[in-house]
């Protein structure tokens, strides 16, 4: 039982912080590129992967921004 607290599902909890999630992407993706220049020498499969996960971030946060700001998403 709740006791004195009330019961609340997941969606009415205040979202995360957006704009450090954004930024958290961001350093992700350019962290993941720097991998690909680093001193070994990465293969060409391990750098298409690295760049794929590093433009899949990058395509998220603006397709993330693009959708708030035409409102489609809260």
């Amino acid at each position: 039982m709740a006791g004195s607290e009330p019961v609340t599902s997941p969606d009415q909890h205040k979202p995360g912080h957006r704009k450090a999630g954004r930024i958290g992407a961001l350093v992700s993706a350019a962290a993941i590129v720097a991998m690909m220049f680093n001193n070994n020498e990465v293969s060409g499969i391990a750098k298409l992967w690295l760049g794929g996960f590093a433009a899949f971030l990058v395509v998220v946060v603006i397709g993330d921004t693009v959708l708030r700001r035409n409102g489609l998403r809260s």
